[in-house]
């Protein structure tokens, strides 16, 4: 991952700060932030967050899948979901498979999935 580290020391580098400064503000100490820019250790994803958070940019954009410091924006809607939704009927019968019959709860999550159906369409 040696683009990670890369990208982490170009973040820091363009506000000025120093590996200590950097370390001092996100909890790390100034020897690790040097492993991690430099590449002879992966960082943990709790000074991934760090960076992206202090630096405001997406993990997309410090794990070099985008030049984009926003991210990628993903829209995922599967057509085999659609398809489903539009048969009711056959949603319903699955609804009853997987329902054990006379308990309240179970009954108002059955509900609730009914309604949620027929709100998609």
């Amino acid at each position: 991952m040696e683009a990670v580290g890369n990208r982490l020391k170009a973040l820091r580098n363009t506000t000025g700060l120093s590996q200590e400064a950097f370390g001092e503000t996100i909890g790390a100490t100034q020897s690790a932030i040097n492993r991690y820019e430099n590449n002879q250790a992966e960082a943990p994803y709790r000074v991934l967050l760090s960076y992206a958070d202090h630096f405001d940019v997406s993990m997309d954009y410090i794990f070099c899948r985008t030049d984009n410091p926003q991210g990628k924006l993903y829209e995922y809607s599967p057509d085999t979901l659609k398809q489903k939704m539009a048969n009711k009927k056959e949603w319903l019968q699955l609804l009853e498979t997987c329902f054990e019959e006379g308990t309240p709860m179970n009954a108002k999550l059955k509900e609730s999935l009914i309604n949620l159906i027929d709100e998609e369409k």
